[in-house]
């Protein structure tokens, strides 16, 4: 049998949420969680999807089949086996990890390319993918963090030709600071697929010109570029001063948020945090607070012990740094 294994992971967004789809800059990096995939070449055109705990994976699976069959790949019937360590809809970008591994797997199954160009082409079709098949209106963002990730290091999306955004790499040295990021997951689930959902009414507001929703989108832009300016200056308080204005703003222009998310940003912040935030789009999923190293213990403490207080079960804590993008792990002999 003719396969190939490939991994890709999720994404923490350290700024700029729900600008990438309104032509705004955002801020993501690649994390280590991650789905890994093998597609196996059948004898028919059948595709058949296996494992991964998401009970919509055939369809975003269906979606990068036809999507790089859109953009002229010859992909035969396939078996795909996935397995992942992300929550699914918890906002850090499962379906994306999902997308980018069986296409970069079945990329080392026909020789093509993974060059940067090869990779901006992979996550053009697997967004194609996610809006176009699946539904699900995002705006570009997940599929290029998960494909062009690299250790110690994030991204600058600019998406003001949302055709051809601009990506620039924006060294991220958090390590040599002394410093993680705690992503906490809030336990409540989102389904961006949902047409009737919140993720497609704040599109619908953003397009309709809602001056509230607008004015997220203006001052979130500007704090993405506050951020790169105050990463490289090392100026590590003022980068979570914005992360935290960041919060206050999805939850009071842009009604995104949840008790749950600003319980866990406002004990995040009351135990040490530099700053914390929603990742993600919102209602419900995960969110990321800016730690010392020897913080982190304390924070996830606060946290939980807040979470206690008004009778949640405790969430789940994961510390991350910037990790690599997509990658083939086995190709055909």
């Amino acid at each position: 049998m003719t396969s190939a294994t490939a991994t890709a992971p999720g994404r923490v967004n350290l700024i700029g949420e729900h600008t990438d789809y309104n032509g705004g800059r955002c801020l993501p990096f690649a994390i280590p969680l991650a789905t890994t995939a093998t597609v196996t070449v059948r004898d028919d055109a059948a595709l058949v999807v296996e494992g991964s705990g998401d009970a919509d994976a055939t369809g975003y699976v269906a979606g990068v089949v036809w999507a790089l069959r859109e953009a002229g790949w010859d992909v035969p019937g396939l078996d795909v086996a996935v397995t992942t360590d992300l929550p699914i809809g918890g906002g850090l970008s499962s379906s994306a990890a999902l997308e980018c591994s069986v296409a970069v797997a079945i990329a080392g199954l026909l020789g093509q390319p993974l060059d940067r160009p090869g990779r901006r082409r992979i996550a053009e079709a697997c967004r194609r993918a996610e809006t176009e098949h699946v539904g699900a209106p995002t705006g570009g963002m997940d599929q290029l963090a998960s494909m062009l990730g690299s250790a110690g290091g994030a991204l600058l999306l600019d998406f003001a030709d949302p055709a051809a955004p601009r990506v620039s790499d924006v060294p991220l040295p958090l390590a040599a600071a002394g410093l993680r990021i705690l992503v906490t997951d809030s336990g409540v689930r989102h389904v961006l697929a949902d047409g009737d959902g919140g993720y497609a009414q704040r599109r619908r507001e953003c397009a309709a010109g809602d001056v509230r929703r607008l004015r997220h989108v203006a001052t979130e832009d500007a704090r993405v570029g506050s951020a790169v300016a105050a990463i490289a200056a090392g100026d590590w308080p003022g980068l979570g001063l914005l992360m935290t204005a960041s919060h206050v703003s999805l939850r009071e222009d842009f009604e995104v948020s949840l008790p749950q998310l600003d319980a866990a940003v406002d004990a995040a912040i009351g135990s040490g945090a530099l700053g914390a935030r929603l990742t993600g789009g919102g209602f419900g999923g995960c969110t990321i607070a800016l730690v010392p190293e020897t913080g982190v213990a304390a924070v996830r403490a606060a946290i939980d012990d807040a979470y206690g207080a008004a009778g949640w079960e405790a969430p789940a804590h994961r510390v991350v740094l910037p990790a690599v993008g997509a990658r083939l792990i086995a190709a055909p002999a």
